[in-house]
C-alpha cells in the first residue's frame, strides 16, 4: 500500500498493472516467435549453466580468467531469466499485462545484472591485461581476495545503479495511460507513461549509466592498448599468437555486447524508432546471453579440453 501511494499523485488513481504491447500482434508470428525464443532461452540457460558446471568441475580452469567467466555465465543467465519468461508469456496471450510491483522488479534485476556485465567484461579485460603484461606479478595482483572484491563490486555497482534508476522512478506518479509499448518494462518506456514531476528522473539516471558505460569501456580500452604493446613485442609468431588468442573470446563479447549497449542507450533517439529499438533490445537482451557461452567454448582450447575430459571421464564411470 505505501509503494501504490509513493507512485500515486494527489489528485489520480495509480495504476495497479501495466499492458505489455509486445513485440508484434500478428498472432501466426507469435507462434514462430514463441518457439523460436522458448529455443533460445532453453540454449541460453542449458549453455550458461554447463560454463558454470564446467569451470566448477575442472580445476585446470580454477583461475581468475574462468571465475569470472563463470560469474559472467550467472549474470547472462539471471539476466536473460528476467526478461525472457514475459516475453514468452506474451506470445501466448492477447492481453499481457504485468503488476506494478512484478514491474518494477522486472527492471530491478535486469538493471542490476546488465549493469553487472558491463562491471565484469572491464575486470575480465584487466585480468587479461595483468596476465599478459605482468605475467611474473598475476598471482599477487589477481590474488583469491583480490578476485573476491572485484566480483563484489560488480555486483554491487550493478545493485547501485539499479536502485538510482528504481529511485526516480519511485519518484513519479502512474495514473494514465499503462500500456508499454515494449516486450518488458525498461526505463525508457515506464518514464513516458508516468506524470511529470521534475528532470531528476532523466538526468540522474543518464549520468549514472552512462558514468558506468564510459569508466567500463575506457578500463577495457586501456587494457587493450596495453596488451596491444605487449604483445608486439614478443619476438616469436607463436607466442604472439597464443598472447591474442586468450583475448579473442573476450573481444568478441565485449564487441557484441557494448555495440548494442550504444545502440540502444546512447544513440540519438530521433536516429531509430520504438521497433527498431525493440529488435535491437531482442539482441542485447536474449540472443547476447545465449551467444557468450558458445563465444566462450567455440573459441577456447582450454574450455574445449576441460569439457573433452570431462565428457571421458562420465564416459568412463557410466
Amino acid at each position: 500500500a505505501l509503494f501504490l501511494r509513493q507512485m500515486s499523485g494527489n489528485n489520480c488513481t495509480a495504476v495497479n498493472e501495466f499492458i505489455i504491447l509486445g513485440l508484434t500482434d500478428d498472432p501466426t508470428l507469435r507462434v514462430i516467435l514463441f518457439v523460436l525464443f522458448l529455443g533460445v532461452y532453453a540454449a541460453t540457460l542449458l549453455g550458461n549453466l554447463s560454463i558454470i558446471i564446467l569451470i566448477r568441475n575442472s580445476p585446470q580452469l580454477h583461475t581468475p580468467m574462468y571465475l569470472f567467466l563463470s560469474h559472467l555465465a550467472f549474470v547472462d543467465a539471471a539476466y536473460s531469466s528476467s526478461v525472457t519468461p514475459v516475453m514468452l508469456k506474451n506470445f501466448l496471450e492477447d492481453k499481457s499485462t504485468i503488476p506494478l510491483g512484478g514491474c518494477v522488479a522486472q527492471f530491478f534485476c535486469g538493471c542490476t545484472f546488465g549493469t553487472a556485465e558491463c562491471f565484469l567484461l572491464a575486470v575480465m579485460a584487466y585480468d587479461r591485461y595483468v596476465a599478459i603484461c605482468s605475467p611474473l606479478l598475476y598471482s599477487t595482483q589477481m590474488s583469491t581476495s583480490v578476485c573476491t572484491l572485484l566480483g563484489i563490486t560488480s555486483y554491487l555497482g550493478g545493485c547501485t545503479n539499479a536502485c538510482i534508476l528504481i529511485g526516480c522512478l519511485l519518484n513519479r506518479s502512474f495514473c494514465g495511460p499503462n500500456k508499454i509499448n515494449h516486450f518488458f518494462c525498461d526505463y525508457a518506456p515506464l518514464l513516458k507513461l508516468s506524470s511529470y514531476q521534475d528532470d531528476l528522473a532523466e538526468i540522474l539516471p543518464a549520468a549514472s549509466s552512462g558514468s558506468i558505460i564510459v569508466i567500463t569501456v575506457l578500463i577495457i580500452i586501456i587494457s587493450y592498448v596495453y596488451i596491444l604493446f605487449s604483445v608486439l613485442n614478443i619476438s616469436s609468431t607463436e607466442g604472439r599468437s597464443k598472447a591474442f588468442s586468450t583475448c579473442t573470446s573476450h573481444l568478441t563479447a565485449v564487441t557484441l555486447f557494448y555495440g548494442t549497449l550504444t545502440f540502444i542507450y546512447v544513440m540519438p533517439k530521433s536516429i531509430y524508432s520504438t521497433d527498431q529499438n525493440k529488435v535491437v533490445s531482442v539482441f542485447y537482451i536474449v540472443m547476447i546471453p545465449m551467444l557468450n557461452p558458445l563465444i566462450y567454448s567455440l573459441r577456447n582450447n582450454e574450455v574445449k579440453g576441460a569439457l573433452r575430459k570431462m565428457m571421458s571421464r562420465k564416459h568412463l564411470f557410466s
